[in-house]
């Protein structure tokens, strides 16, 4: 399957002419099946990038949400707007209260269930790998094995009976596995599950088929030494030949990944795209 995946909303912006940057992470994913849109941004700039980029919102046959997160899901009415009635697929989980600890600030989705639905958007909740079309699947609840990609104690859920969860668990993270022409190609979030724990998931699931890229947010910026040095060699054992890290990897992060692997980095920011 061809697939051609371009960044609509990212920390930065590698494209000139009016390009937006925000905190914040969304793609535009073509194949022979359609288009599709994976997370929205904060809503700051997916239009203007997706109208500057010549990627069209009303074109997408389905919006797939990677967590529960505003720079993630904030872009949501914009894009409705735009592409009018559409299946949005998640986990049941992404409307638990998210919270950053200190000083307290509200981090989930910005806008109520009800109010999205107004808006045309049909979810369609699962915790289990889910194939949204042709060789392109959600990964669905990411199982954690590893004792070194521990949660962000910064970050705090509050349970719909009002219990406390401390780090918040991030069950809701998902990502997005494609089926290209030159392997898989996995598109992370911002990887709250684990870098490790998710391309091993993805190995479990896809035996036969090589991991050919990486793209999204990493989460590494809030890694420690441990995480990232074991980060590198899955990285090199599945000897993955495209790494497109954004958003939460952060610039220190992400200029240790160039400085290790520069044949294999690219930043995918504003505007940046990969085809396979």
């Amino acid at each position: 399957m061809k697939t051609k995946i371009t960044i609509l909303c990212e920390n930065s912006v590698g494209m000139g002419f009016g390009g937006i940057g925000e905190h914040g992470f969304a793609c535009f994913v073509e194949t022979d099946h359609g288009n599709y849109l994976f997370d929205t941004g904060q809503g700051l700039g997916i239009v203007q990038n997706a109208m500057l980029l010549k990627k069209d919102l009303a074109s997408i046959k389905a919006i797939m949400i990677s967590h529960g997160h505003y720079d993630h899901t904030g872009g949501l009415p914009m894009v409705l707007r735009q592409s009018g009635p559409v299946p949005v697929y998640a986990h049941p989980e992404i409307f638990i209260e998210h919270f950053w600890r200190e000083p307290r600030r509200f981090i989930g989705i910005p806008y109520r269930r009800s109010f999205l639905e107004s808006m045309g958007a049909d979810f369609n909740f699962s915790r289990e790998l889910t194939e949204i079309s042709p060789r392109l699947f959600l990964t669905g609840e990411i199982p954690r094995h590893t004792t070194y990609e521990v949660g962000d104690p910064n970050m705090v859920a509050v349970t719909e009976s009002g219990q406390e969860l401390r780090p918040d668990p991030i069950n809701d993270d998902l990502s997005l596995v494609i089926k290209s022409a030159k392997g898989l190609i996995v598109i992370l979030g911002c990887a709250h599950s684990g870098m490790v724990n998710i391309l091993d998931y993805v190995k479990e699931k896809f035996p036969d088929d090589r991991i050919y890229a990486v793209i999204g947010g990493t989460h590494m910026g809030f890694s420690g030494d441990q995480q990232f040095a074991e980060t590198l060699k899955v990285i090199d054992n599945y000897e993955i030949e495209k790494l497109g890290a954004s958003h939460c990897t952060g610039l220190e992060k992400s200029a240790l990944l160039y400085a290790r692997m520069p044949e294999r980095f690219f930043f995918a920011c504003v505007g940046a795209s990969l085809e396979a």
